[in-house]
């Protein structure tokens, strides 16, 4: 069983690398649609299980720009499933008081899954008890590139504060923990900038299988971490 979890000393920002359908779908003998419709469905479940504990922000990485390669019928069933998880979900998204946000290059999506997403996030727009961040058609070299460009056109010099307001998570705090799953020990540009000081947990288990025990086990591994942002220890405990 998961340890008790000091709900006071828990992350404000938990983003996680979702990883893993297609294998636990081999491993079943399964086709790898089984094993994303299962991913989806443990999405939702941990969904409800952050916001239950009280995460502020949520951000699950759900498709890359380096996605496209993979197979068109399994790119068109993600953004199928993604479209169907928005219909099903937006009521519970309300009654739970999320709000839905997207980061990653919005208008390069398919034009049904970004009707969907501008619907859903619409609704949700004053919800404020959690922002659950989808990270769709994302890049974190392509962030950073971004908020570049954006800030050189103004033609202003550039601190770290002007930077993290040109990026997609401006507003937002940065992650203080990246989960990733499947056993890959890497962060697959994933939040580059602001993964600066995130403490960061690897698991073995596929996505699919990463229920609320598991988050709850990530969660309690970052409270036995002692961060200290370039400090000493002996700093920090005084």
């Amino acid at each position: 069983m998961p340890e008790a979890l000091d709900r006071a000393a828990l992350p404000a920002h938990v983003a996680v690398i979702m990883d893993g359908n297609g294998r636990w779908a081999q491993r079943r003998g399964l086709s790898r649609s089984e094993g994303h419709r299962a991913g989806t469905r443990a999405a939702k479940a941990i969904v409800t299980r952050a916001r239950e504990l009280g995460v502020r922000h949520l951000t699950l990485y759900t498709f890359s720009r380096e996605n496209w390669s993979r197979p068109k019928d399994e790119v068109a069933l993600i953004f199928d499933l993604l479209v169907e998880y928005m219909k099903g979900e937006l009521q519970n998204l309300l009654d739970q008081d999320i709000r839905l946000k997207v980061l990653g290059d919005f208008d390069g999506l398919p034009f049904v899954a970004r009707q969907s997403l501008s619907l859903v996030m619409a609704k949700t727009a004053n919800c404020r008890a959690m922002t659950l961040n989808l990270a769709l058609n994302y890049s974190g070299r392509e962030e950073i590139l971004r908020a570049c460009r954006a800030l050189a056109a103004k033609g202003q010099d550039i601190d770290a504060e002007d930077f993290s307001a040109a990026l997609y998570t401006a507003g937002q705090p940065d992650p203080d923990l990246i989960i990733r799953t499947s056993g890959e020990l890497r962060l697959s540009n994933f939040l580059l900038f602001q993964a600066a000081y995130a403490e960061l947990y690897f698991t073995d288990t596929l996505w699919p299988d990463f229920d609320a025990a598991e988050l709850e086990r990530a969660l309690a591994d970052y409270q036995r971490r002692q961060r200290r942002f370039g400090k000493t220890g002996e700093q920090i405990a005084r």
